[in-house]
């Protein structure tokens, strides 16, 4: 079916990263012959224009998926966990932007630009978690050139990550805020507005949350490497859709802060942003709708040997979710 248009479905159309991702398909001009909609009950019946044309939104159903050649899921681990095996039935490839399938061995977890190599012989193929993945645009290329031996990790996290909700919770939690009324939160735990807090997915018994344990986790595995380590705290900060993190890399040999720079000026996906006489690095203004993920601020670490520090900013609902569901989805192209 190479350079042939296929049939298409994307489940949970009418979420942040379902919009992100009928607008990355039109963007990258997707050969697409048609696209089904699908999405909960509740927005069933909602149109979605693609190309010029109305879509009606549709729920899940047995026959969803006959003739489906590739299917995006974004809707979440129950949905993943329920819908998924059907689809694969019906012969569909299948990306799965939920947590449902990560850690599973037998199902890769790819990031195009690191380890599309990972997809061959697969029929499901798993985004890692958008901290992981925002992390790894740097981080892969400099590992397979000089091998790193520990992150350590502290995100700075966008709303999106949460999803639409949260971040409606946030745009009207400030506008209460700074009009002086109350304002009653439904999706995220903490006050959001002009304030912060550690990562709210489930604390472990290490102290840890989920979110931290996946950057460990999926690093690991995407990068093949059992004997990396990663180090990280979460953070969820009052910005609407581009996470931020800063990492302390340490190499397993002496790198020099040139040799780094020359290794991500190369690296696909990744553009470095400064200009120190300004003292101005990334920001989650310049990475928001942008497909590149940043880089700057690389220098030497003075407290420790053989270590590097960097800042790294990437657009959560693009380069964290739909763009790279997108990109697997055109690897899964070639192969039909």
């Amino acid at each position: 079916m190479e350079n042939s248009a296929v049939n298409f479905a994307l489940v949970g159309a009418t979420g942040a990263v379902g919009s992100e991702v009928i607008k990355t398909l039109e963007k990258r001009n997707f050969p697409i012959r048609q696209l089904h909609c699908f999405s909960s009950s509740r927005s069933s019946g909602k149109e979605i224009l693609f190309r010029g044309e109305s879509l009606r939104v549709q729920p899940l159903s047995e026959t969803a998926f006959k003739e489906i050649d590739i299917a995006i899921f974004s809707a979440g681990s129950q949905v993943s966990k329920e819908w998924i095996p059907k689809a694969l039935k019906e012969g569909t490839k299948v990306v799965d932007n939920s947590s449902a399938f990560r850690r599973q061995a037998n199902v890769p977890l790819i990031i195009p630009e690191i380890n599309s190599h990972a997809l061959q012989n697969h029929a499901l193929a798993a985004c890692p978690n958008c901290s992981t993945t925002i992390m790894l645009m740097a981080v892969g290329p400099l590992h397979k050139r000089f091998k790193i031996d520990r992150i350590v990790a502290a995100t700075y996290q966008a709303a999106s990550g949460a999803g639409l909700q949260a971040m409606k919770e946030l745009e009207e939690e400030t506008l209460a805020c700074l009009e002086n009324r109350p304002y009653t939160r439904t999706v995220l735990p903490n006050p959001y507005a002009f304030n912060l807090f550690t990562h709210n997915s489930p604390l472990h018994e290490t102290g840890y949350v989920d979110e931290e344990i996946k950057m460990l986790e999926e690093t690991r595995k995407i990068l093949e490497d059992e004997a990396i380590w990663v180090n990280a705290t979460c953070v969820r900060v009052p910005v609407l859709r581009a996470h931020s993190e800063a990492l302390n890399i340490t190499f397993s040999q002496p790198v020099s802060v040139e040799e780094v720079y020359q290794v991500l000026h190369q690296a696909p996906g990744l553009k470095i942003l400064e200009d120190r006489s300004q003292n101005r690095f990334p920001m989650p203004v310049d990475a928001s709708f942008q497909d590149a993920v940043f880089c700057g601020r690389i220098r030497k670490d003075l407290s420790f040997p053989n270590t590097i520090d960097l800042w790294i900013v990437g657009d959560q609902l693009l380069k964290g979710a739909a763009l790279n569901a997108v990109q697997i989805a055109e690897l899964f192209l070639e192969s039909l």
